[in-house]
């Protein structure tokens, strides 16, 4: 195996590893309710005191993301404002997106009383950008405003009162605002990357991911969660590698989206896509005996695959995130199955070819079925890629090569799709 620098420009190698650790983040709970759980701790702490009024005011996408998800700790509350009530009274915001991992339960009783009362008001956001959270909170004649922008933890601005005490203030056309420019992203690349890179460079981050991720889905597999999409695909189909794959990452995301407490590392902003770009190739590597070396690259592999989509993309769109996920979950395969980097191509380009039309309409245990109607696409994929076929160039949505396509799905997914967003939310709150 080749080491680092052998063929990759060390700058390069090194924004490579900034964008794994920038993305692989652990999270508690869907991101989207933990990041207003974490919008209201902070807000509380700037403010210094109890609020007695708190108003959340947010984008479309994360209302839409926030709506149906159970919040983690809380007894099995939903919603927007038991997120916001949860991370005021109860959250730390030095912990950012694991903020309520641990909630004191003397506050449960107040948090639920709360809930039915207009101590919290929700408000939509009029705003471009489709991760935007304000949170305001309110004390006799004292208020603090918390801005989260682009990002679910990346706070843009405190004020307390009439004082600005932080402001970002970033181009827009920078990536996300916050990160390492993500053009620097490509196919061959990252599988240059997946194939040379320090694996101590990289091990403790994918130790993470495996072990959190994996724990999640034997959670979902026993427990009670959702519809137990899981359980059933495991005892309703045959024993193959194919269902096992499925069932285990659907079943993680039906406990992640059900409430269950426990941490998975995320993958570009969204814990369903941190597990769906994981879970096929750990169950994989143990089904097919590849060593640990191997999986590790593969995870590499899978990773960045997701996050080039999805910066074309968006972190939240009209466009199912676990789509993206599931197309680099497959190509992450076909490299553990030894695979060439045509062929991990072709995996790509037989997924986006198929998958692509399916829509996200918020965060909910439903997830888990969309995971793993996805990564079927994505082993079809797969095992067409593996027998040299693909589709030709220029069916339907399909460009010359595998760059053209990722594009043109970045712009259905951005561009295409933003008045499906619209009345993807219109119909959820029955406008």
């Amino acid at each position: 195996m080749q080491n680092k620098g052998d063929n990759m420009e060390k700058t390069l190698y090194d924004n490579y590893l900034k964008i794994l650790r920038e993305e692989l983040v652990v999270a508690m709970g869907c991101t989207e309710p933990i990041a207003i759980a974490y919008a209201g701790a902070k807000a509380r702490e700037v403010l210094g005191k109890k609020p007695t009024k708190v108003i959340v005011k947010c984008s479309g996408n994360i209302i839409k993301n926030a709506k149906c998800v159970t919040v983690p700790n809380t007894d099995g509350l939903i919603g927007i404002g038991a997120s916001a009530i949860t991370g005021i009274l109860a959250g730390d915001a030095k912990k950012e997106l694991e903020a309520i991992s641990v909630v004191d339960p003397k506050y449960l009783d107040e948090i639920k009383s709360l809930v039915d009362t207009d101590y919290c008001t929700v408000e939509l956001l009029d705003t471009p950008t489709s991760l935007h959270i304000v949170m305001e909170v309110y004390c006799d004649d004292d208020f603090a405003i918390v801005e989260i922008k682009q990002a679910h933890t990346n706070i843009t601005k405190i004020q307390k009162n009439n004082e600005i005490l932080f402001e970002q203030k970033e181009s827009e056309d920078k990536y996300l605002g916050v990160f390492v420019d993500r053009s620097i992203l490509n196919v061959k690349d990252i599988y240059e990357f997946a194939n040379t890179v320090n694996i101590e460079d990289v091990k403790e981050l994918l130790e993470s991911q495996i072990e959190k991720n994996l724990a999640i889905s034997k959670e979902g597999l026993k427990g009670t969660y959702g519809v137990g999409i899981g359980k059933m695909l495991l005892s309703s189909y045959s024993d193959d590698i194919a269902i096992k794959i499925k069932a285990h990452a659907a079943a993680a995301s039906e406990a992640r989206m059900s409430g269950s407490p426990m941490p998975v590392v995320t993958n570009s902003g969204s814990g369903n896509q941190g597990m769906t770009v994981s879970i096929p190739l750990i169950i994989y590597a143990q089904e097919k005996g590849i060593e640990q070396e191997k999986l590790y690259r593969g995870l590499v592999l899978s990773n960045l695959l997701a996050i080039h989509q999805k910066t074309l993309i968006g972190r939240l769109s009209a466009f199912c995130g676990v789509v993206s996920a599931s197309c680099a979950s497959g190509a992450g395969i076909t490299y553990l199955a030894g695979g060439s980097l045509s062929q991990i191509e072709d995996t790509i380009t037989n997924t986006l070819a198929n998958v692509s039309g399916i829509v996200c309409d918020g965060a909910k245990p439903a997830c888990g079925a969309k995971i793993a109607s996805s990564l079927d696409g994505a082993l079809m994929g797969h095992y067409l890629a593996m027998a040299n076929r693909a589709y030709k160039p220029n069916t339907g949505i399909l460009k010359g090569d595998v760059e053209k396509t990722i594009n043109a799905v970045g712009r259905l997914g951005k561009d295409g799709m933003k008045q499906t967003d619209v009345e993807i939310l219109n119909i959820m709150i029955d406008k």
